[in-house]
């Protein structure tokens, strides 16, 4: 599929082909039998190779597979794109919409609004509308903390670089609850801190991250790709967030925050699927409470002990005993 038009992508029609099961159409009022897959349609402004989008498609694809869902995606759409892509679906028959919508609210929410029987699950950095436009958010404050308090015991120079996509409330409280989480352990640690204005452009990333690690960062903090491939070049450490990139980066990627989308959408399937759903903040299923995040640690790129301290930290925060605090607000370079 060509970016910014409608209709199957290469990975949707082979979706489609594989979910061969009947799909029953109704609005999310209605029950539907349990064993009725639901019509799922996803709208992605980004590749879904995307590590952000990625887990969403991940968590989609396995609904599909077991059976609950029929599911279909458009990828690379175009924000002036978005509103029409969410028409023709939901005048298709999807009974559930998902996508992110940070560059679109206005838009999305009145294309909702006229659809009252459709379901719609969007990421987005406002609260949930009338009564069928939920929002989700990658809320991994808590995994990125624990990561945070990994980097902080790691780092020699007590310099660590961080480059993110875009200053908005889900990508700054990930960067905020890491630097906190570093200084917990390390209150030297200083930060270099840069966005660059794009949801995907790893030239960019990379460009940026050269000039920390020439300003003295031994331990990048990757929130966009393109950083840790500047890392792995210079010899130095990185932090992975959203997903585990380990394997593409061996001995680079000290440890990363995750994010698992199947709690949130699994929630709404079964909303739409028994006729209950209704607007809603899904927020808390990324908490770890819920799995919807996790941390990975490798132990060989780690000083001694630094493996138990952050374990020891994760029983607290899931025990109750502590709170990662969520900060929306835009995090400052301390250097």
């Amino acid at each position: 599929m060509k970016s910014g038009t409608f209709g199957l992508s290469r990975r949707a029609l082979l979706s489609a082909t594989a979910a061969a099961a009947a799909v029953v159409l109704f609005g999310f009022g209605t029950p539907a039998q349990a064993a009725d897959p639901i019509k799922v349609s996803a709208i992605y402004t980004v590749p879904v190779e995307q590590q952000w989008v990625s887990r969403i498609h991940k968590a989609l694809n396995a609904a599909q597979e077991r059976g609950d869902i029929s599911y279909e995606f458009s990828e690379n759409v175009a924000n002036t794109d978005y509103e029409r892509v969410m028409r023709e679906y939901a005048e298709n028959g999807s009974n559930l919409i998902l996508g992110e919508v940070f560059g679109v609210e206005r838009a999305a929410r009145k294309v909702a609004a006229q659809y009252p029987e459709t379901a719609f699950l969007m990421g987005s950095s406002f609260g949930p509308e009338g009564e069928n436009f939920s929002v989700f958010d990658n809320y991994i404050h808590e995994p990125s903390y624990l990561v945070g308090m990994a980097a902080g015991a790691a780092t020699k120079t007590n310099k660590i670089g961080m480059v993110g996509g875009f200053a908005i409330p889900e990508v700054n409280r990930l960067m905020n609850a890491f630097m906190e989480g570093a200084k917990s352990v390390n209150p030297d640690v200083e930060f270099m801190v840069t966005f660059i204005n794009s949801w995907y452009d790893p030239p960019k990333a990379k460009e940026a991250s050269f000039a920390m690690i020439d300003k003295g960062a031994d331990i990048m903090y990757a929130e966009r790709f393109g950083v840790s491939d500047a890392a792995k070049e210079r010899d130095i450490l990185a932090v992975g967030n959203v997903i585990d990139t380990a394997a593409d980066y061996p001995s680079t990627i000290l440890g990363s925050a995750l994010w698992h989308m199947e709690a949130t959408v699994d929630h709404a399937i079964e909303a739409v699927k028994a006729g209950e759903f209704k607007a809603e903040n899904y927020g808390k299923f990324s908490y770890m409470e819920y799995d919807g995040g996790s941390v990975v640690l490798d132990p060989a790129l780690l000083p001694d002990g630094t493996v138990a301290d952050v374990e020891a930290k994760k029983a607290e925060i899931l025990s109750g005993a502590f709170a990662v605090p969520v900060n929306d607000e835009e995090p400052k370079s301390s250097m």
